[in-house]
């Protein structure tokens, strides 16, 4: 009688060790488990994204939610991956973020109206930006827009998932930062680590022009990891005007990239 192999002890391997048994595995049952061990290795880089972008979901969900939802991102990613082609990181940590985004697109409680406004913001603070090479300030945009500074404070405060998910989706959408390591050549690779670099510096550079509250929220919000009624308590104002400001700086960093990509383009 054939002895059985003796079992493997995962917790002593490597990811990558996984990833080779995984690939040369011919039981369905083992090859399920260790699946799911790779999975598991990968959690604290879905929690690490969470937290980069949680004010995508923190006001419908909580980050245990988000992590099991990116465990089965994981898991399907496990059976796609192809180790020649790049780090699994790198691979899947786009499909983490669209998953985040997709269920904040899914919960988006904002009214239309607050959206529009939003967005009637957004287009003023473009056009007067491209107008003059320089981010309008909030009496700029409420004259360019004909509203009341209250009708614009409303908007800004509830504007903050709006704005995150504009800025999301003009990074997604462009060409150069969304390409996956295993889409480049050899001859392509200097140029786009380059272009990251600029994208990079451009992004610190945006940040270091915004007013001194308006960093010190981004900071607090996505350094410190805290959430806006505590961001509120350490500034000392309330958390709809923490949003107001929050708000305002994502969409400067929005304007100012998106007129960046377009010269890049």
């Amino acid at each position: 009688m054939k002895p059985r192999p003796v079992p493997l002890n995962y917790d002593e391997m490597t990811a990558e060790e996984l990833f080779a048994l995984y690939r040369q595995e011919e039981d369905q049952e083992l090859k399920h488990r260790l699946k799911w061990e790779i999975a598991i290795r990968y959690t604290g880089l879905v929690k690490s994204i969470a937290l980069q972008i949680r004010g995508v979901f923190c006001s419908f969900t909580q980050l245990d939610d988000i992590i099991n939802e990116g465990l089965i991102v994981l898991a399907d990613a496990v059976d796609k991956f192809d180790p020649e082609k790049g780090r699994f990181e790198m691979y899947v940590s786009k499909r983490i973020r669209g998953m985040i985004v997709d269920l904040a697109r899914q919960q988006d409680w904002v009214p239309r109206t607050v959206r529009q406004r939003a967005q009637r913001i957004e287009k003023a603070m473009t056009d007067l930006y491209g107008e003059t090479g320089q981010l309008p300030s909030e009496a700029q945009i409420i004259e360019h827009l004909g509203i009341t500074t209250e009708e614009y404070q409303e908007a800004m405060a509830n504007a903050s998932l709006h704005s995150i998910l504009s800025l999301d989706e003009l990074l997604d959408n462009a060409d150069h930062w969304n390409a996956e390591p295993e889409t480049d050549s050899a001859s392509d690779a200097p140029e786009r680590a380059l272009l990251g670099e600029e994208l990079t510096q451009t992004l610190a550079k945006a940040i270091g022009s915004m007013k001194e509250n308006e960093q010190l929220v981004l900071s607090l919000y996505y350094e410190q990891n805290l959430k806006m009624k505590d961001i509120a308590a350490v500034m000392d104002i309330t958390p709809p005007r923490v949003s107001q400001i929050h708000a305002r700086a994502v969409q400067k960093l929005k304007t100012i990239m998106e007129a960046y990509l377009r010269e890049e383009s």
